[in-house]
């Protein structure tokens, strides 16, 4: 089988292609598009491709695959030869994928890439939190505005700012420069009421976030975010993986008889860390009783709660995927083994 590294960038990309023996075959710069790679790639034979992981990734990985090349997608932080070389260029960087393709890819820390289903239910996800995020620094721009001019607008939920707005007295001149921001605040909330309708109803439509959301504290953008995120439950070996993927795990340091352990790696996907951590937080506040609440609250008296709720956010990703992997319901208080 022969090896090949790319190099990927928004307009084009390098390539080398080595031998079994390691010789160098090829060296190429091809456009990044669909009908480039299709012309470079479509001729030939089953191949091993190593590339990083970037955001063009997702569409080049199901391109080569469905050419029937063997891929591997390797983050960059992961490859120190690379990040760390002080020669540094595109042909370099190509032809170290190359031969780290020669060596057994579970050595490359491969990051998994989602069903296109998987990645279109991401991006809407996405879309919904980053218009939540805009929406909120306006807000706190217009607050701070008011501010200045010794103006004071009180706080209310999100979706009543802007008649809470209405009801404000101040300068005519002060207004109409504030007025713009208003405006688009209201368009965005209307936008996010409208993407979240339809983020609800799929959560309700579709059994498994039904089932994931009898877990105390999941709500339907977690369920959502969690099955987005997770796409195959199989590609876990245990339970305990999810959480340890998430960067829920704690860093540590073992030899011999010594061994530490220090704060979470905080690796893995940002987002979904986050709202399992959120999550928990609303588990806390749940007032069905539970095996898990128990453990949560005793640990919460030793760590305090910002820790327990860390320790909490990586046993609900174990809980959920235990329930997808078994089809089972959510127990309160699972019987014993």
């Amino acid at each position: 089988m022969k090896h090949l590294g790319i190099d990927v960038h928004l307009r084009s990309s390098e390539v080398c292609e080595l031998s079994e023996r390691g010789k160098v075959l090829d060296r190429s710069r091809i456009p990044t598009t669909e009908s480039g790679l299709r012309s470079y790639f479509g001729r030939r034979n089953r191949c091993r491709i190593v590339m990083e992981c970037g955001a063009s990734t997702p569409w080049i990985y199901r391109l080569l695959r469905e050419l029937d090349h063997d891929v591997v997608v390797v983050d960059a932080r992961n490859i120190r030869l690379i990040a760390e070389s002080t020669l540094k260029c595109d042909r370099v960087d190509a032809e170290i994928l190359a031969r780290l393709s020669r060596f057994d890819p579970a050595l490359l820390q491969p990051v998994y890439q989602r069903s296109y289903a998987a990645q279109e239910l991401r991006t809407r996800l996405k879309v919904r939190q980053s218009l939540v995020r805009s929406r909120a620094k306006l807000i706190t721009t217009i607050r701070g505005s008011l501010r200045a001019h010794g103006y004071r607008l009180g706080s209310c939920a999100t979706r009543s700012f802007v008649a809470r707005w209405a009801t404000l007295e101040v300068e005519e001149s002060l207004r109409q420069t504030l007025e713009p921001l208003v405006e688009t605040i209201a368009e965005l909330t209307d936008r996010i009421t409208v993407l979240q309708r339809e983020l609800y109803a799929e959560a309700k439509s579709d059994e498994l976030p039904v089932r994931l959301q009898e877990v105390p504290g999941v709500g339907p953008l977690v369920a959502l975010s969690f099955v987005a995120w997770v796409d195959r439950p199989e590609r876990f070996a245990t339970s305990r993986a999810v959480g340890a993927s998430l960067g829920l795990r704690p860093i540590l340091r073992a030899s011999g008889d010594r061994a530490h352990r220090g704060r979470i790696t905080r690796q893995g996907d940002v987002e979904m860390r986050w709202l399992l951590v959120q999550a928990a937080h609303a588990s806390f506040l749940a007032k069905r009783d539970s095996a898990l609440r128990r453990w949560a609250e005793q640990l919460e008296r030793r760590v305090g709660k910002a820790k327990a709720a860390v320790a909490l956010a990586r046993k609900l990703a174990i809980v959920m995927h235990r329930m997808w992997v078994t089809g089972e319901g959510y127990q309160p208080f699972p019987k014993a083994a």
